[in-house]
């Protein structure tokens, strides 16, 4: 893999020494440049389990991916780095109550002198990788994170202001391996009931907040303001794509 490309790709020139603020660093400079999206399900590309095809598309075609290809191709960048990286399986909470299966979600344990959770491929969530320490409350950004025991699985859950606490996802420490993960994402890709195949987005983190592009809806948060304008044709939408994301529509 070439290290400086995805560096200059995600926008990052500091310290390449494995340690907890490198981490930190690598982890922000990933999320503000590099988006959550789920595009080639709608235009029809397929997308494998394959860690140096989701490199690929990160750096050189600079677009961006869900879950198994954003951490998918973070932990090669972290592993070449130096770092020790872990697979983890994760489970999303779903409107019935009960949560989704095994492989849903694949997140990131990065064990230096104490363990973290990196994870560049949940969307909205946090920032900086946070301590695998339980019951420790990390806020960032005015929001609070904390990973609590849930039976035989680890809950990450999140607080804003004076709400409860939310559940993001459910993860077992068990190391996995990434083809493990392969029949969810095609599942994702191929299924209705799957929230890929029912709409288009693609979305960042920024230093104030977020920019979301969901379907023909374009999403601004800074701090407690929220903004949305909805566009009125494909060109726009494809004009909002270009601009605040840097993804071209493929040509074929």
């Amino acid at each position: 893999m070439d290290v400086a490309a995805y560096l200059e790709r995600i926008g990052y020139s500091g310290s390449r020494t494995p340690s907890a603020d490198t981490l930190r660093y690598i982890h922000r400079a990933h999320l503000f440049s590099v988006p959550f999206e789920n595009l080639d399900i709608g235009w029809g590309r397929e997308i494998r389990m394959d860690q140096e095809a989701f490199v690929r598309k990160i750096v050189e075609h600079h677009r961006g991916g869900f879950c198994y290809e954003l951490n998918g191709a973070f932990s090669v960048l972290l592993q070449v780095l130096g770092f020790q990286v872990t697979l983890l399986s994760a489970r999303v909470p779903l409107a019935d109550g009960s949560d989704s299966p095994e492989f849903d979600h694949l997140t990131l344990r990065v064990d230096l002198n104490e363990p973290w959770v990196a994870d560049v491929g949940f969307g909205d969530c946090f920032v900086d990788p946070l301590r695998l320490q339980i019951g420790l409350e990390q806020e960032q950004q005015g929001k609070w994170f904390r990973i609590v025991e849930a039976g035989d699985s680890l809950r990450l859950e999140t607080r804003d202001g004076e709400a409860g606490w939310k559940t993001q996802y459910l993860f077992r420490l068990k190391p996995r391996r990434l083809e493990e993960f392969a029949e969810m994402c095609r599942y994702h890709q191929t299924s209705p009931q799957s929230p890929f195949t029912r709409k288009r987005v693609c979305s960042r983190a920024t230093p104030e907040g977020r920019i979301t592009l969901s379907e023909m809806k374009l999403i601004t948060t800074n701090g407690d303001r929220r903004e949305e304008r909805l566009l009125k044709s494909e060109a726009e939408w494809q004009a909002a794509l270009a601009d605040h994301f840097g993804v071209q529509m493929p040509h074929s």
